[in-house]
């Protein structure tokens, strides 16, 4: 593919593990955290992590790998790597980099919602600093109140809209707050990749599992979270014959990876052609699953000593800013408790979002040869607007992304990489410095990835998303 003297010319990752923690932070973020805890529970424990478990493995064997070999061995966005593959076939790029497109949408789109999600998180990190988190104590009325305030919701994109303009920009939802989450991003991003992106990921994923450690360590002291062990390690074999069980395991493994035909190619495209990437691969895998695991093993023992029911408890940002604010201001030691927890949660999202825009930012320097700092600008001023006037319309717009784009994009990226590029060039480029090239399972079980994103589109359009 690609010849390895383009990369020179781009931006890249200095180091291996650099690498490694940034693709982790994009990975890691509010799914392992305000779902998967919770899916764990509502499956019956290791009866949901097992077939989770597998389908890790499956999509971190085929996927992941496909999208760090894609953009690294076309040194270029989804873009410049589609075109690529169509170039490989048929002599024509441009088809593939219509085609490439699709991506770049998505990852804007679901960059935009997350803008929105990454305001509450910069706000209720504030309030448990200043302690006005913990001064609303444990009346729901209060606390319900407060997220609502921050995260009005409306039925339609236009009613969004009005809401916004009728309200005030500023004076509806939390503009303020989303402003400084994303300058915060954009300051990362603009000052490049291995000098922020990198080097931001080195400390904030680091310091967020460490975090999540300490949690996890108080609350098992609680009394009552032995309850909350129970869940996570009960196993029903009967539950194994529940096709939900199955059905969400897969979407949590799936949209939990950050296949989407985005962000793994152009944080592959940033790869040194001499790093193993199937290596990389399950470092990315093993060490999301471990922050998802961390994330369970702090929330669901925490509803278990705060004496709730884990039926009561619904996935979503309700749990993260309603429910566990109730929970942790209820314990001893809530609002150090609330400190570490949203600083953690804070880390998660911001590495995430910078993941998500990074596409579109590469996007402009490719496409339109601008240098970094207006392409971020220009990318940052989108976000920016687009996100303080859809506030209302946040849930949607994300099921939208989440549901049909995002699934859409590791399809294509799959289907071009594996049918269009073909089985030769893909192994080369899979196998290009793996000190322990991959064998002839891999491109079959590449295809089958290929069926399993229709799979993950098709299911997340019949049960209302499944990640």
């Amino acid at each position: 593919m690609a010849e390895s003297t383009q990369l020179q010319k781009r931006d890249g990752f200095q180091s291996k593990w650099g690498f490694i923690l940034a693709c982790i932070g994009s990975a890691v973020g509010m799914g392992n955290i305000w779902r998967f805890p919770i899916m764990v529970t509502r499956f019956g424990g290791m009866t949901f992590l097992i077939p989770y478990f597998i389908f890790v493995i499956f999509v971190g064997a085929t996927g992941v790998i496909e999208e760090f070999a894609l953009g690294r061995s076309s040194q270029a966005g989804p873009i410049g790597a589609f075109g690529h593959c169509t170039e490989l076939k048929t002599g024509n790029k441009k088809t593939g980099e219509l085609i490439g497109i699709i991506p770049i949408i998505g990852a804007l789109m679901l960059a935009i919602g997350y803008t929105v999600v990454m305001g509450w998180i910069f706000k209720y990190a504030f309030m448990s600093i200043s302690g006005g988190l913990f001064a609303l104590g444990t009346d729901m009325g209060a606390i319900g109140g407060t997220f609502d305030a921050t995260a009005p919701e409306a039925g339609s994109i236009g009613e969004a809209i009005g809401m916004m303009f009728s309200g005030g920009l500023f004076g509806i939802g939390n503009t303020v707050w989303q402003i400084v989450g994303l300058v915060v991003a954009l300051i990362i991003m603009a000052i490049g990749v291995s000098g922020g992106i990198e080097k931001a990921n080195k400390v904030m994923m680091p310091v967020l599992f460490v975090l999540f450690v300490v949690l996890a360590i108080y609350i098992a002291t609680l009394p009552g979270a032995s309850d909350g062990y129970k869940f996570l390690f009960t196993i029903d074999p009967k539950g194994f014959a529940n096709p939900q069980v199955w059905v969400y395991a897969f979407g949590q493994a799936f949209f939990s990876l950050s296949v989407a035909g985005n962000g793994s190619v152009i944080y592959g495209s940033y790869l040194p052609m001499d790093e193993d990437i199937p290596s990389s691969a399950r470092n990315v895998a093993f060490f999301d699953t471990l922050a998802a695991l961390l994330a369970a093993f702090v929330i669901v023992p925490a509803i278990a000593a705060s004496g709730m029911a884990m039926s009561d408890v619904g996935a979503g940002p309700g749990l993260m800013f309603v429910y566990l604010v109730n929970i942790m201001n209820g314990m001893p030691g809530g609002r150090i408790v609330g400190v570490i927890f949203y600083i953690a949660v804070l880390f998660a999202g911001l590495s995430s979002i910078i993941n998500l825009y990074e596409a579109p930012v590469a996007t402009m320097q490719e496409q339109f040869k601008l240098k970094r700092l207006p392409a971020v600008a220009v990318i940052g001023v989108i976000g920016l607007v687009v996100s303080v006037i859809i506030q209302p319309y946040t849930s949607q717009w994300m099921d939208i992304v989440s549901i049909y784009i995002c699934p859409l994009g590791a399809f294509l990226a799959a289907a071009l990489f594996f049918f269009v590029a073909g089985k030769d060039e893909a192994l080369k480029a899979v196998n290009h410095s793996a000190k322990k090239p991959i064998g002839g399972w891999f491109y079959p079980l590449g295809c089958v990835f290929c069926v399993a994103c229709l799979v993950a589109l098709v299911l997340g359009a019949m049960y209302g998303g499944i990640g």
